[in-house]
């Protein structure tokens, strides 16, 4: 097979030329399409299983589709004879004509169900896969609820930008209960980890769950390295840290399906063996959290929905309602944490709607039962597609193994947030229960699916450090809901795990000085420069809303820069997946990418627009100059800082918390945590519960 130099390729079957002309995706069932296809006008025409051919002159064209991860594609190839015939313009730009008039851009709708109807029945007109197989999947009617729940909540936030719901009200509360908390965590997946480093320090804790608390509905997958910071840290013991591993694999493969893609783009397997190679038990890890939180006098309150919280001077006055008895609950706290992940009323509320620009609609499960020779149950896919754009989504894949012979499997995809195409998880559950047979060979009637795992990983474009907001008066979010992850293959856990020093010492700090003001909190963030930067690389792995792109597009892009990546040392290529990248690597790897395939370039840029380069370069500028500031400060200030915090800390607190947040940005900015003699945390056990500490002037 050769380039033909315009993204077509050129074939030599039975000792005749073939050029491919045309290659789409027509986002409708095959039959339809084929019928479609057999009937259109055309003269000369002969009819084939799939298609048609037709011949003029020393010319032949043929015409077929084919079937592939629940949609159908469509390619024409010249067979033979000179190019530039007369009709095949014409051809081709009546086939493109009544393809988009015959089959419009459709995106998925919920359906309206009756909520006392069986959920299966309710979803299986609709979704006859997921109905099928999530009955296979212990508690499985509660799972498939939650589905249906989580994109109902999120498909409303998504609709309503402009008019989120109110949550949090400013005012002196009435029936004050006092303060009863420090903090008080809304949201227990992330948040029960945070909580109980905080309640270490001091504070006095609760955490507010929705549903059972220690459940989860999705696995978490990290690096050792990186999980050993939670034993530097004191959160965990080394002998706990080891039995929460289930699984350790010896290698991850990066791969994208590379087939229709023009030769510069292709690109061997990456392989990634240190990121995400150790699966954690979830549940495990935020029962011992709540073990030990409780254990330090904190509180969880689960089955508790919340519903309000009102600021005032002494306090925030946190309101909600107990699911299971229906008796509202108060609680007074002097902060409150948002905790609630993607589908959190107080981010849409604290960002005026627009609490994201992007999300991963995530759906997986928990699976054994595979036949020996499927595959390595020690080792992972980390980034893997099999097929091009399906209906209007680039579908990645990732494997991750589990306890004995279980694997664990996502399929998402990377979206823009828009109003008419919000993103469906039960759309892409029937995709997942489609297509598994066709990534990974297996009958899905001999699987067993032990648990399903699904939801919304959003991000946001921050193009500096301070255009997100993530606090209020009193009220700071944290994980995903304050969305200041990783584009790329981090979900808010990730972040937390990278950041929970910093994090955790800033609000000490703040809290022992009672620093709680809107601008006080905004400073406790997990903002990187460097993440900012690489939304451009997300960027190119989304099909806007109402486009059709090349099917190919969003493979070649990937293909061609995890090739350059397949060409760096290991080090820099674990960096770079882990969101340590620095300036250098970045701007070396990006000019490479441009050498190797320069196309690349004009792809990204129609796929972003002027708009967004308008957003993304001050991004890059202050990237830059973090960058040249940890070179130049990052190895002596903060040591130099932590010699004078006893001075500083005394005399002006708020002058020290924003020296603190500086000190800290000088490594974190760029995700390589802190440097030696940076971190002085308080240890556990110090009094700095609602009263302790000092009370800075304001």
């Amino acid at each position: 097979m050769l380039d033909n130099g315009v993204g077509g390729t050129v074939e030599k079957a039975s000792g005749r030329v073939m050029q491919q002309l045309l290659y789409r995706e027509v986002p409708y069932p095959i039959d339809q399409v084929r019928s479609w296809l057999h009937q259109f006008s055309w003269p000369q025409k002969f009819l084939t299983a799939d298609g048609f051919t037709w011949e003029e002159g020393d010319g032949s064209w043929v015409a077929f589709v084919w079937e592939l991860q629940r949609t159908t594609y469509l390619k024409v190839f010249r067979w033979q004879g000179a190019a530039g015939q007369p009709r095949e313009q014409e051809f081709l730009a009546r086939l493109e004509a009544e393809i988009q008039q015959t089959f419009p851009v459709h995106y998925p709708q919920l359906p309206e169900i009756d909520p006392q109807q069986d959920i299966f029945e309710a979803l299986a007109p609709h979704y006859p896969l997921t109905a099928k197989y999530f009955q296979q999947v212990p508690n499985g009617a509660y799972s498939l609820k939650r589905v249906y729940w989580w994109e109902k909540i999120w498909r409303e936030g998504v609709s309503r930008p402009q008019t989120p719901r109110t949550v949090i009200f400013q005012g002196e509360p009435t029936a004050w209960p006092g303060l009863q908390y420090d903090i008080l965590y809304v949201g227990a997946a992330l948040g029960v980890i945070h909580a109980t480093r905080m309640a270490q320090l001091g504070f006095k804790v609760a955490v507010v769950e929705r549903t059972r608390f220690g459940g989860m509905n999705r696995e978490w997958n990290i690096s050792r390295k990186e999980l050993t910071a939670l034993v530097d840290l004191g959160l965990i013991t080394p002998e706990e840290m080891e039995s929460l591993i289930i699984k350790e694999y010896y290698d991850g493969l990066n791969k994208f399906f590379d087939g229709n893609v023009p030769a510069p783009a292709k690109a061997p397997v990456l392989h990634t063996p240190t990121v995400l190679n150790v699966a954690l038990d979830a549940e495990r890890l935020l029962k011992l959290c709540g073990e030990k939180l409780r254990a330090l006098g904190g509180h969880i309150y689960d089955f508790t929905e919340f519903e309000r919280a009102t600021v005032g001077t002494e306090g925030v006055l946190v309101e909600a309602v107990d699911l299971q008895t229906r008796a509202p609950c108060r609680w007074g706290a002097r902060l409150v944490v948002d905790a609630m992940g993607s589908a959190s009323p107080i981010a849409q509320q604290l960002n005026g709607g627009r609490a994201f620009d992007s999300v991963c609609p995530t759906v997986g499960a928990v699976v054994e039962g595979f036949e020996p020779g499927v595959w390595d149950k020690n080792l992972g896919d980390v980034l893997y597609s099999h097929g091009d754009i399906s209906r209007g989504r680039q579908l990645i894949w990732e494997l991750f193994p589990g306890h004995g012979d279980e694997l664990t499997f996502y399929l998402f995809y990377y979206h823009e947030v828009h109003c008419d195409n919000p993103g469906s998880l039960l759309d892409l559950y029937e995709d997942f229960f489609a297509i598994l047979p066709e990534y990974k060979r297996c009958d899905l009637d001999k699987l067993h699916f032990k648990k399903a795992t699904f939801g919304y990983i959003p991000a946001y474009f921050s193009s500096n450090q301070r255009n997100r907001c993530t606090s209020y008066d009193r009220v700071l979010a944290i994980g995903d809901a304050a969305s200041l992850q990783s584009p790329l293959v981090f979900t808010g856990f990730g972040s937390l795990v990278r950041n929970l020093p910093r994090l955790t010492d800033l609000l000490a700090t703040a809290l022992r000085h009672n620093l709680l003001t809107a601008a006080d909190l905004n400073r406790i963030r997990a903002y990187q420069s460097n993440v900012a930067v690489t939304w451009l690389f997300s960027k190119g792995m989304m099909v806007p809303t109402g486009r059709t792109l090349p099917p190919e597009r969003v493979n070649a892009i990937l293909s061609t820069f995890f090739g350059i990546l397949s060409e760096e040392p290991a080090a820099v290529v674990d960096d770079f997946i882990k969101d340590r990248a620095g300036w250098l690597a970045f701007n070396r790897m990006a000019l490479r990418a441009a050498r190797k395939n320069i196309r690349m370039l004009l792809w990204i840029w129609e796929l972003t627009g002027w708009d967004y380069a308008k957003r993304w370069f001050p991004s890059y500028l202050e990237f830059t100059a973090h960058s040249l500031t940890k070179a130049l400060l990052g190895g002596w200030v903060p040591p130099l800082l932590r010699n004078w915090q006893g001075v500083l800390e005394q005399k002006n607190p708020r002058l020290w918390h924003r020296l603190l947040t500086w000190s800290y940005s000088l490594t974190y900015s760029l995700g390589q945590g802190q440097t030696e003699g940076q971190t002085a945390h308080p240890q556990p056990g110090q009094d700095r519960s609602l009263t302790g500490g000092k009370v800075a002037q304001r």
